[in-house]
């Protein structure tokens, strides 16, 4: 093989890789083994950049900044919706549909994906440009920005052409991340999953979209004929086909009843949902029908939107709570009498910072309207003034830290307030609490209680005299006996064997997360080379900007952090990077190898990342849709409709329980959180 026929056969690879990955959820090869691979893809295209296409995954890296954003037309109009807001709506769009036409017709019924309009033109199966929605018939060329989304295929699995269309959105549980992020940061939140999407893909810097990691589904194409399309199921088989993701929550019905039955299903799931819809899109299923119906001037006659309710509750404030973090950030916290909003409990909502408070001059006592953004967090929208009492005054904002009584400060270019003292009690519980976590040096046993006596006992002063820890010291806490000490100790000394990763994301360093102490950690081996390293040395590093870069040099640059390292190395933690494979070497992996697995429901130990990672470790594989050929069923609190269907199809099930004891089987041990 010539060296341009391996660098052929390694996109193809690749491409094939990220498409199971993002597209099927399917890993079918390691992070590790991926990452060689791309490696030696940069390296041959470094030596002979004639040979760089665009088909290349080298190309989504977005690293040039955009001068501005073209004017693209549509292929055809992209149309806005005619909205639904109950079930009599719905019925005078199935009767205007009926009285308009006299073929045999049937709705296909999607989740409205609450993310921003995109349009991709494929040629000959390349990705040759991404625009916005726009006004319709004009949108923007966000190509470049488009390309670092991993979802979207480069080269499609067939030689077609034609613009397709989507919901560019930015998952739940990344915008949860995102936002962890930047109030440690002290930024600004992103205001909901909707708003972060549409932000970043109008951003001239590709990063910013690459850093958000959006993901997509498509439901259309400008042209159904010329890919033969009979039906909109149809179409989105076809879009499969082709290697195009799209969301697989739809069903086809045949009349009003089964239309409200699907939109009253969807609504009671959305909240459990790992994206965030709106409502649901309700669509003639035959294209024969929608090519005779037609269009108005704004939105297609075969085609309704059902928006579900906006769910708003209102309440009084009782309390503003103000909390310390692990990087100094001082947040407040609205404490509210307690209502129900979407489906749960609500008393508590974040305030992020000073700005908010003021921008909607909350006080206390105020009567106020909530609603959860991205259908999560609690937020407080609007505070209803002419329902204030007359005695009421402003909320009076800290000078001092709440904990440690140091003078706040708010430096430059920050929202946030900080507390700029590294001793502070909080802090350093807050980053205990951190380094003992799953993610990071995941030493079981130790959450947040046990760390709090530990520190206030003197029995730690910061995370490495963990490591200097016995029985005896344990045994001298409350209600800890011999049995209970003896586990603490065990997990702490296991925790030494961790991988570096896991010990540069437990250190708290600022904007350093799991994903990025991942990369550093295969980058540099060692944590002496990762101590060692320059500014430019850590920004040559893809993923790596001057921010991070900063961060890192000024952690390291502090004698507490020396400190600390130097201690931590001495007790034995593991110092170098370990190939993640290592882990389970001596695991049984017979059970597992070569299963197809799906997960369902809320899993209550681990959470899906770390059952997903646990099982395709053991040699099995985790995909996102139950068939026949799926395996088992893996099941947590409200399973839904995959669990339904293994039963129907006669797949194997196990629940959480089952699926720990046959963990433990295989030599992977689980103990319960000591509370």
């Amino acid at each position: 093989m010539t060296l341009e026929q391996r660098l052929n056969q390694l996109k193809e690879d690749l491409n094939r890789y990220a498409y199971h990955y993002y597209v099927l959820d399917e890993s079918l090869i390691s992070d590790a083994e991926y990452d060689q691979l791309y490696q030696e893809l940069l390296a041959i295209e470094k030596d002979h950049p004639e040979w760089v296409t665009m088909d290349s995954p080298s190309q989504r890296v977005g690293d040039q900044l955009l001068d501005g954003f073209q004017k693209v037309e549509h292929a055809t109009p992209l149309y806005s919706l005619t909205n639904a807001f109950n079930r009599e709506d719905l019925a005078s769009f199935i009767q205007r549909v009926e009285n308009q036409t006299t073929d045999s017709v049937t709705y296909l019924c999607e989740c409205k994906i609450d993310g921003l309009a995109v349009a991709l033109t494929y040629e000959n199966g390349q990705f040759v440009r991404g625009a916005s929605r726009g006004d319709g018939q004009v949108g923007e060329d966000i190509t470049q920005n488009l390309r670092t989304i991993s979802a979207i295929p480069l080269k499609l699995r067939k030689a077609v052409s034609g613009e397709f269309r989507g919901e560019a959105y930015l998952p739940k549980e990344r915008f949860l991340a995102l936002n962890k992020e930047r109030e440690e940061a002290g930024k600004i939140p992103l205001a909901n999953p909707r708003n972060a999407a549409a932000g970043a893909l109008r951003q001239l810097d590709p990063k910013v979209a690459r850093h958000r990691q959006l993901s997509v589904f498509m439901y259309g194409v400008a042209d159904p004929e010329s890919l033969a399309i009979q039906t909109q199921a149809g179409l989105f088989e076809t879009l499969e086909e082709l290697g195009l993701r799209n969301n697989h929550l739809r069903r086809e019905c045949h009349n009003l009843d089964q239309v409200w039955s699907y939109i009253q299903e969807i609504g009671q799931k959305r909240h459990d949902l790992p994206y965030e819809i709106d409502g649901v899109v309700v669509k003639v299923n035959q294209m024969a029908t929608q090519s005779k119906l037609g269009y108005t001037v704004k939105a297609p006659r075969w085609a309704i939107a059902y928006k579900f309710p906006a769910e708003v509750a209102q309440t009084t404030i009782l309390a503003v709570e103000w909390t310390v973090g692990r990087t100094g950030v001082v947040t407040p916290t609205a404490v509210m009498e307690p209502v129900q909003l979407a489906g749960t409990t609500v008393q508590r909502a974040s305030l992020h910072n000073i700005d908010l408070i003021q921008a909607l001059d909350i006080r206390l006592k105020d009567q106020v309207l909530i609603h959860k953004a991205g259908d999560i967090i609690p937020e407080i929208s609007k505070v209803l003034l002419d329902q204030r009492p007359s005695d009421s005054k402003p909320l009076e904002i800290p000078n001092h830290c709440p904990d440690c009584q140091s003078s706040l400060e708010r430096p430059d270019g920050e929202v946030a307030l900080r507390c700029m003292n590294p001793n502070c009690p909080a802090q350093v519980l807050a980053l205990a609490t951190h380094f003992v976590s799953r993610q990071a040096m995941n030493i079981e046993g130790l959450g947040e209680k046990v760390v709090a006596v530990l520190l206030e006992k003197g029995l730690i002063h910061n995370v490495a005299d963990l490591y200097y820890l016995d029985e005896a010291d344990f045994l001298t806490l409350d209600k800890v006996k011999e049995k209970s000490a003896q586990n603490y100790t065990r997990a702490i000394q296991a925790s030494k064997s961790n991988s570096l990763e896991r010990l540069i994301f437990a250190l708290g360093i600022r904007h350093v997360g799991a994903k990025v102490a991942q990369v550093l950690a295969r980058s540099f081996k060692t944590m002496e080379a990762f101590m060692a390293a320059s500014l430019e040395e850590l920004t040559s590093i893809e993923g790596v900007g001057p921010m991070i870069a900063s961060s890192i040099h000024h952690y390291f640059g502090q004698e507490d952090s020396q400190k600390l390292l130097a201690s931590l190395k001495q007790a034995g933690v593991n110092m170098t990077y370990l190939d993640q494979s290592a882990e389970f070497a001596q695991v049984d992996k017979e059970f597992w190898q070569g299963k197809r697995i799906v997960l369902t429901g809320s899993l209550s130990y681990y959470s899906r990342k770390e059952a997903k990672d646990l099982i395709e470790h053991l040699g099995g594989q985790v995909t996102s849709s139950v068939s026949k050929q799926t395996d088992c069923v893996i099941y947590g609190d409200s399973p839904g409709s995959k669990y339904d269907k293994a039963l129907q199809l006669g797949v194997d099930t196990m629940d959480e329980a089952h699926f720990i004891a046959k963990l433990a089987e295989s030599g992977v041990n689980y103990e319960e959180e000591s509370q």
